[in-house]
């Protein structure tokens, strides 16, 4: 009988944890690459500056957290294999799905051994570091998989001199930190940015973490909660060392038996960089970057299920770490907008979902306005929409709570959908306080006129508690007018009764609604089709803005009515000299429900 109390028992000579003990090292390294973050993502410059690698990190790692947390599995293997299982299906950017990979090969190859020993464990992570470096297409020295090797080449090392597990884990530290040290002398861009390699320094803090807990047990554990970021010698990344791709692209394939060399010769045909192919023959993360998210997913789509499928934009990202403003704007992709303001204003978009049949896109990302209305005339399928998962706002909000001191969230109306509550549940898990949400009780042009002036008060300095004051004086004076000519959208979506669809197209009626207090669209009034349309609609437009007034931001939107929209700006800036007047293509998210033909202007007070 063992005289050692389970509290000590990582203190024995020959300690070989099981399941448990091995469960709290992980989470004490986890928790530590959790709160090394920002001070991670603000060193990022390689493969592309764009400040996300401690947020993709946190990402990955944390879905392993989730997942732990409640187990209480006796085996070291089992616990290693199932951890391996959540980093793939969570791994997010470049360095998360390397990572992925070699915990994924730490539990294939200990999946069968209860507790750990020195030599079992060098053997694994020789074989994990193999995996990890064979899932990066063009594997680079001076990265994450230099230090993986060095790691896994020290344990090997130590083991064989019969080093007990403590000993091996601090040799193969010591060689792990000495293998970060020479990353900058391994990769120019570093050299030049003045820092180590991001996702390098990510591995090192998750040994180091694992570290404590071999040497103080649950007092490691408990140490963390003073743990902070250590900002010393961090150097905010360089931004002249551009993305060749627009945006990191992510999808997880799922089939019976994954071919890789199938996976690589379809993607060899597009135009990409950076990828990396992480996981088992039945699942594999998919990770790359390109210029057309679509591509991808449609390239994949044979060999297998699709899921998980992401897509961030890395040059809104090397503008978020390049920014200084105090506050970044978000919004969802149900805000219509010039694409001048994404590009130019601290503001960032959520994509809304969007699929027709089996098939799912991310609107204005992997399908835009023009290729909808392309796939609303020839597929079959009725195209559906969804809202965003919540993991796709906390990743944003994440990422650019690393870059500035608040978020305020500018969200589809809470009347007609889910989204603004998916933002609420994301940002309640983020740092207390740092978010803000603001329900614009409208949609489309309205939305994006709100969030585009958000972005604005954020440019001009202004903190988020005078952002939303501002916010919240102009929602009740924006106005939202619509005209919608194929009434079957609608009707299909349960928002009108299906008598009115035989009824308005006999008598050639066009139903004219507006966005109402309650953050609904209802019916207005009814125009008749024709040559003069715009000029009436104008009219009616005219007819709801307060007495007197004239100075407005005006946008007018179109599915696929470029002419139309054309014709009513024209009417309105006669109507309205002062007015400042844009057009905008609706996107998937508005135009399902609004269907081919619909205008909808947005009003915001000048």
């Amino acid at each position: 009988m063992s005289i050692v109390s389970p509290d000590l028992a990582f203190l024995a000579p020959r300690w070989r944890p099981g399941g448990l003990a091995l469960k709290r090292g992980l989470l004490a390294g986890i928790r530590r690459v959790l709160a090394q973050r920002d001070a991670i993502n603000r060193i990022n410059v390689f493969p592309v500056a764009d400040g996300d690698t401690g947020s993709n990190l946190a990402f990955t790692l944390s879905a392993v957290e989730q997942a732990l947390r409640p187990l209480r599995l006796r085996s070291a293997g089992g616990l290693l294999r199932r951890a391996g299982d959540e980093a793939i299906d969570g791994a997010r950017g470049n360095s998360g799905a390397i990572l992925a990979q070699f915990l994924q090969g730490l539990g294939e190859q200990l999946a069968d051994q209860p507790r750990l020993d020195p030599a079992a464990l060098a053997a694994a992570a020789e074989h994990a570091a193999r995996q990890a470096r064979g899932a990066v297409a063009q594997p680079r020295e001076g990265t994450i998989l230099s230090v993986i090797s060095a790691f896994a080449a020290a344990l090997r090392e130590h083991s064989g001199r019969g080093a007990d597990l403590r000993a091996c884990w601090a040799g193969a530290l010591a060689a792990a930190r000495a293998a970060l040290a020479q990353t900058p002398e391994q990769l120019a861009v570093l050299r030049k940015a003045g820092v180590v390699d991001a996702g390098a320094l990510g591995f090192v803090e998750l040994l180091e973490g694992i570290n404590d807990y071999l040497l103080r047990g649950r007092a490691g554990l408990a140490r963390l909660q003073d743990f902070r970021p250590g900002d010393a010698g961090v150097v905010t990344a360089a931004g002249d060392h551009d993305a060749g791709h627009r945006y990191c692209t992510e999808c997880v394939l799922s089939a019976e038996a994954i071919d890789r060399d199938q996976v690589r010769a379809a993607i060899a045909a597009l135009e990409h960089s950076s990828l990396v192919l992480a996981g088992t023959r039945q699942k594999l993360r998919v990770h790359v970057h390109l210029d057309q998210p679509q591509q991808l997913y449609d390239a994949l789509a044979p060999l297998g299920q699709l899921g998980g499928c992401k897509a961030d934009d890395m040059r809104a990202q090397q503008r978020a770490t390049q920014a200084r403003t105090r506050v970044a704007v978000v919004t969802d992709s149900a805000a219509d907008l010039p694409d001048a303001a994404l590009e130019q204003l601290p503001l960032h978009l959520v994509p809304v979902r969007l699929n027709f049949g089996a098939q799912d896109y991310l609107d204005k990302v992997s399908m835009s306005p023009k290729e909808f209305f392309h796939e609303l005339r020839s597929n079959p399928a009725a195209p559906r929409t969804s809202q965003p998962p919540p993991g796709d706002f906390r990743r944003l909000f994440e990422f650019l709570l690393s870059h500035h001191e608040e978020v305020v969230y500018v969200g589809l109306s809470r009347a007609v959908s889910g989204t603004l509550q998916a933002g609420e549940s994301a940002a309640a898990r983020c740092a207390a306080g740092r978010v803000r949400i603001v329900d614009t009780r409208t949609a489309s042009c309205g939305q994006g006129l709100l969030a585009r002036h958000a972005a604005e008060l954020a440019a001009q300095g202004l903190d988020a508690d005078s952002i939303v004051a501002r916010l919240q004086a102009l929602i009740a004076q924006t106005r939202v007018i619509a005209y919608v000519r194929d009434l079957s959208h609608v009707v299909r979506g349960g928002r009108l009764p299906a008598w009115t669809l035989p009824l308005t197209r006999w008598l050639r009626l066009v139903p004219v609604a507006a966005v109402g207090g309650d953050g609904r669209l209802h019916v207005a009034s009814i125009l008749r089709d024709g040559p003069s349309l715009p000029a009436r609609f104008a009219e009616r437009i005219l007819r709801r803005l307060p007495a007197g007034a004239r100075d407005w931001r005006i946008l007018v939107g179109h599915c696929d009515n470029p002419a139309e929209a054309a014709c009513l700006r024209l009417q309105l800036q006669q109507r309205l000299p002062a007015a400042s007047i844009e057009i905008v293509p609706l996107g998937a998210a508005i135009s399902v429900h609004a269907g081919p033909g619909a205008i909808v202007v947005g009003l915001l007070p000048g």
